[in-house]
C-alpha cells in the first residue's frame, strides 16, 4: 500500500507536458479541477474523459502509473459512493430494503462523484509526474508574485510547499523500510481488529517521526551553512519565460473549458436515469 502512494512524485519523460512552463501547468490544473463542477451529464464526462486520456498519452507516463495512485483512495471513494447511494432520495426507488432505499438521483448522483473524484485524483497527480519540486517552487513563487505588495512572504511559502512535497516519497520510504524491519523483528501489523492495528502502528510511527525530526534538522542545518535567508535579493538560474508551446497549452485549455461547459449542460443526452 506504501509504494502505492504516488503523490507528490516526479516521473521523469521526455514529453510535451514536461516541456511546459509550471506555471502553465498550474494554472490548467486549476481550471481543469474547476471544469469537472460545471456539467453534471454524459456528454460532459465523455469529453472530460477524452481530454484527460489524451493529456495522459501527451505526458508519455504509463498508465498503469497513474492508476496506481487510486488505489489508497479506494476507501474514500467507496464512503462517497456509498453515501451519495443511500442518502440522496430524488427520482423514483429503483430499490427498497430495510432503511436501504436506492432512488435514481442517488443512483445518479454516486456514479457521477466517483467518477469526477477519481479524474481529480489522476489530474492533479499527472501535474507532479511532470513537474519537478524546484520548477513547481519557481511557478508558485512567479504567479504569487504580485502578493508581497501586501507583505506576504510568497518565497517562503513556496519553499514550504516545495519541501513538503519532496518530503512526502522520501518519508513513504522510510516508512516501508520501518515497517520491514518491525516485520522482521516479529511485529504483526496486519491482523486484529482497528484498535489493534493502531495499537501495532505505534513502533513504527515513532521512529518515523524521529526520522522525519532528523531530517528536518539536518535540511535546516544544510540551508543555513549555505548562507539562505529567504527570497530577498536571490536570483534564478533559469528564469521562467513564456514560449509559444506554453500560450498554446493556455489556448487549449479554454477551449476544453468553454467545449465542457456548453456540450454538459446544453447537449441533450438521456439514457436510463442519467
Amino acid at each position: 500500500m506504501i509504494r502505492d502512494i504516488t503523490i507528490g512524485q516526479y516521473y521523469p519523460a521526455r514529453s510535451v507536458l514536461h516541456r511546459l512552463d509550471p506555471r502553465v501547468k498550474l494554472v490548467c490544473t486549476f481550471l481543469y479541477l474547476i471544469s469537472l463542477f460545471l456539467f453534471k451529464s454524459i456528454p460532459g464526462y465523455v469529453v472530460a474523459t477524452i481530454f484527460l486520456v489524451s493529456i495522459i498519452k501527451l505526458s508519455r507516463v504509463p498508465f498503469s502509473y497513474i492508476m496506481k495512485g487510486l488505489r489508497p483512495i479506494i476507501m474514500l471513494l467507496m464512503i462517497t459512493v456509498i453515501f451519495n447511494l443511500f442518502l440522496t432520495r430524488e427520482g423514483d426507488v429503483l430499490f427498497s430494503k430495510w432503511i436501504f432505499t436506492v432512488t435514481a438521483g442517488g443512483l445518479r448522483n454516486a456514479v457521477y462523484m466517483a467518477v469526477r473524484l477519481i479524474y481529480l485524483i489522476l489530474g492533479s497527480s499527472l501535474m507532479t509526474f511532470t513537474t519537478t519540486p524546484n520548477e513547481l517552487t519557481d511557478g508558485i513563487e512567479k504567479l504569487f508574485k504580485p502578493l508581497q505588495k501586501i507583505k506576504l512572504p510568497v518565497h517562503e511559502m513556496a519553499m514550504i510547499m516545495s519541501i513538503a512535497l519532496r518530503f512526502i516519497p522520501i518519508l513513504l520510504e522510510e516508512t516501508d523500510k520501518i515497517m520491514k524491519a518491525q516485520i522482521a523483528r516479529g511485529a504483526d501489523l496486519e491482523s486484529g481488529n482497528i484498535i489493534h492495528k493502531a495499537k501495532a502502528m505505534v513502533p513504527v510511527l515513532v521512529p518515523l517521526f524521529i526520522s522525519a525530526f532528523r531530517r528536518a534538522s539536518d535540511l535546516a542545518m544544510a540551508m543555513e551553512a549555505r548562507c539562505y535567508h529567504g527570497g530577498e535579493g536571490r536570483t534564478k538560474m533559469k528564469p521562467l519565460r513564456y514560449k509559444k508551446r506554453d500560450y498554446l497549452a493556455y489556448g487549449v485549455m479554454i477551449f476544453y473549458v468553454t467545449a465542457v461547459f456548453f456540450i454538459g449542460r446544453y447537449v441533450p443526452f438521456k439514457i436510463w436515469i442519467f
